[in-house]
This record gives structure tokens, C-alpha cells and sequence, in this order.
């Protein structure tokens, strides 16, 4: 008869990779593979970080020239094509209290990111009241936008500035495909991933009300009040954010990897991550639940409150900054054929691709502020992505290849990238 593992144990291990600072070990490991020529996929030449990092010097110079520059996160998508759409919902709705509205934003904020991964070259969106046509990730910023203020995701006619837990619950792909403009013509890659994801998170939401419902009906808002209570004085910790939502939100996500009873999220497998305990072997990236992190501090910002260690948060894994490393030369694939084929997000060579990425983002993070004349403290790695790494991959992507698709294909469920 074998021994039982020690369910406390292999819970505890789990809990471990729930934070960004699993996601920055383990993603340097592998890059220190990379270092050492052992990983099967790519070779890593830091000598091309430098000219890596005057690209992305120029891209911010550009953009931002007087180098004012606001956080990556998702309300700089809602503002997209200059127009201030939260600014004009904050001016206009009947919030009495600085929660409710923090409320509000959140759900917007949640829902919107979870609706984030990649929308594919053909996607379209035109916005009604601006007449303007957005594709990717200001696409579906704005098509999120405007389902939220049109009242889709609330139960109450009165106030449709909300997300509600049974409005998500019974949300269709063909809801979502109506909201988003989606036909034949103009198809959205992982519609029916997406419409799932929001459906799971309907039902955390409302089986959770304890969580989510401190204040208010159940909806996905209530983590401000759950985030509100981990401050010391009016200051929260960006980390307690990221572990606030992979603590609540873990079960929305699709069925991958389980370890003593706890979901893990995006978390993959590669052979060459070494722990001590039962973690050995896994990744944790956590992409949409840190660019969701990001995507808070604002709204905790405009109730009050103070966001710290900001950089306790990663770059992010997504095909943009990878995409920056592999078209300036910092990264390589070994077998100049994988461009050509797609690849499962699963698979070593995109397990690799993004944990190269977390690392050396950190990396060159140091090299663009020496550039800029800033030091850490007030030059972030969330200004780094914004100004930032992020441009810049999707630049170099276009100059490279005219639609601007990335240089590896992933095969995304609509839940990743």
C-alpha cells in the first residue's frame, strides 16, 4: 500500500505560486537555462538587450515626450483614439461615495480584461457615438465599454453601471458575439472561451457572496471591498491585489493544472524548473490576473487609497513584449521553422517564450530608465510596459510583418493571451 501525500503539504506548495514573486523565480530559472544554451527552443544573447532597449527609448520618446508616462492597464484602452469614455461616466452617473464608483470601475475593469486575450488580424469593432473602427486590444476595450454602459451585465434597469453575478452567469457566446460585432465576416478568435470565462466567473461570484457581496449584491466589484481591507493606514500593497484575485477568482479559470485541491491558473509545465516540493516542474505566469492587478490600482487610487511596490508585479507574459525580444534579436528560436508552424499554449516552446519574457523584461528595465534619467522609485516596470515594451513589440511587429502579427502563432482559447 503507497503513502497518501500529505494533502496540507501539497496545498501549502500550491498557495506558494500564487503570487508574483513564484512567477519572477521561476521565469528567471529559465532564463538562466536559456543562458546556458540548455533550453530546446531558444538561445538568449543579452549583447542585443542594449539596442533592444534604444528601441524601446524611441517608441517612448514619441509617445510620451515629455516622459509623463501612466501605468500599463486598462483604462488607457478605454481611452483609446483620445476620447475619455470612463472620464465621461464618472462626470455624468449618480455615485454618492468614492466606493460605489470604485466598485463600479472594478467591474468594468474585471470584465474587460477577462474579455482581453487576443482578438485575431480579421476582428473589428466600430464604435456608434464615435463613428472610429478599433482592432485588437483597443477593440475589444471599447466593445467591452459599451456593453457595460448600455447596462448588458446588470440585473437593474436603473443603474447599469454594474456587473452582476446572474447576468454573467446566463451571458451567451451569442450575447457576446452581438455586443462585439462578431460575423462571418468579422470573426473574434475563442468567442465561446470567453463567454465561459464570464460564466465561471458569475458563478464564483455568486457562490461567494461572503466574498463578493460585503456591501452590495454579489458582482465582481466586490473585491474592492475584500482589496480595501488589506490596507495598512491608506496604503495597499500592489501584491495583495494579485493575491486578492488569484485567492478569489482561481476557480474561473478553464480546468489545467490542480495541486493539493487549489486551482493554478495559468501555470504550465517544463521539465527544467527545480523546487523542492511538489511545485517542481511548474511555471506560474498568471498573465490576465497581473495586467488585471494593473488595472486596479487606478480605481483604488480614485477612492483614496495609496498602491505600493508596484514593482512587486511582473512584466507581462504576452505576445507583444515577447514579441519585442524575438523581432530585436535578444531572443532566437533554435529551429528558425517553429515561425511557420502554431503552437499550443501548453507546449515547452510557448512555456519557454513566456518566461523568457517575464525575465528579460526585468532586465531591461534598467537600461531604458538609465536612458531616461530615472532610478526605479519613480519610473516603475508598469511605465516601462506602458511607455513602453509593450509599443514597441507591436511597432516592430508591423515593420516586420505588415498586419503586425506577432512572430510565433499560439493557439489561445480566448483565456491566455
Amino acid at each position: 500500500m503507497t503513502d497518501q501525500p500529505d494533502l496540507s503539504s501539497e496545498t501549502k506548495a500550491a498557495r506558494s505560486l500564487l503570487s508574483a514573486a513564484a512567477v519572477r523565480e521561476r521565469s528567471h530559472q529559465l532564463l538562466q537555462a536559456g543562458l546556458e544554451g540548455r533550453l530546446q527552443h531558444f538561445t538568449v544573447d543579452l549583447g542585443q538587450l542594449e539596442p533592444c532597449a534604444d528601441e524601446v527609448v524611441k517608441t517612448i520618446r514619441e509617445a510620451y515626450p515629455s516622459l509623463d508616462i501612466p501605468f500599463h492597464a486598462r483604462w488607457r484602452h478605454f481611452a483609446a483614439g483620445g476620447h475619455e469614455r470612463w472620464g465621461a461616466v464618472m462626470h455624468g452617473a449618480p455615485w454618492g461615495k468614492a466606493a460605489d464608483m470604485a466598485r463600479a470601475a472594478f467591474d468594468l475593469a474585471i470584465v474587460s480584461v477577462l474579455l482581453d486575450a487576443g482578438a485575431g488580424a480579421q476582428w473589428r469593432y466600430e464604435e456608434g457615438r464615435t463613428g472610429e473602427t478599433y482592432i485588437r486590444s483597443e477593440g475589444l476595450a471599447v466593445a467591452s465599454f459599451d456593453m457595460f454602459v448600455s447596462g448588458a451585465f446588470s440585473s437593474d434597469p436603473e443603474n447599469p453601471f454594474r456587473v452582476d453575478a446572474d447576468v454573467l452567469m446566463t451571458l451567451t457566446a451569442e450575447d457576446l458575439a452581438s455586443g462585439f460585432q462578431v460575423s462571418d465576416d468579422n470573426p473574434l478568435v475563442g468567442l465561446e472561451g470567453r463567454a465561459a470565462l464570464l460564466n465561471r466567473l458569475g458563478r464564483v461570484v455568486a457562490t461567494n457572496p461572503d466574498i463578493f457581496g460585503q456591501v452590495d449584491d454579489p458582482r465582481p466589484g466586490g473585491l474592492f471591498d475584500v482589496i480595501a481591507a488589506t490596507a495598512e493606514g491608506e496604503r495597499i500593497k500592489a501584491t495583495a491585489i494579485l493575491e486578492t484575485l488569484l485567492t478569489y477568482l482561481g476557480p474561473i479559470w478553464p480546468g489545467r493544472i490542480t495541486l493539493g485541491g487549489i486551482d493554478l491558473g495559468d501555470t504550465w509545465r517544463h521539465p527544467l524548473v527545480e523546487a523542492q516540493d511538489a511545485t517542481k516542474g511548474l511555471v506560474p505566469f498568471h498573465k490576465l490576473s497581473q495586467w488585471l492587478s494593473y488595472s486596479l490600482i487606478e480605481p483604488l487610487e480614485w477612492a483614496g487609497f495609496s498602491v505600493v511596490e508596484i514593482d512587486g508585479l511582473t512584466g507581462l507574459p504576452e505576445y507583444r513584449n515577447g514579441g519585442l525580444f524575438l523581432d530585436s534579436g535578444v531572443i532566437a528560436l533554435k529551429d528558425p521553422a517553429d515561425a511557420a508552424r502554431p503552437h499550443a499554449v501548453d507546449s515547452q516552446l510557448v512555456v519557454e517564450w513566456r518566461a523568457l519574457t517575464v525575465a528579460l523584461l526585468d532586465r531591461i528595465a534598467e537600461p531604458i530608465r538609465t536612458k531616461l534619467g530615472f532610478v526605479a522609485a519613480d519610473f516603475p516596470l508598469a511605465k516601462v510596459l506602458e511607455g513602453g515594451t509593450w509599443a514597441t513589440g507591436r511597432r516592430l511587429a508591423k515593420e516586420k510583418r505588415g498586419d503586425g502579427s506577432p512572430p510565433l502563432s499560439v493557439i489561445s482559447d480566448g483565456t491566455v493571451f
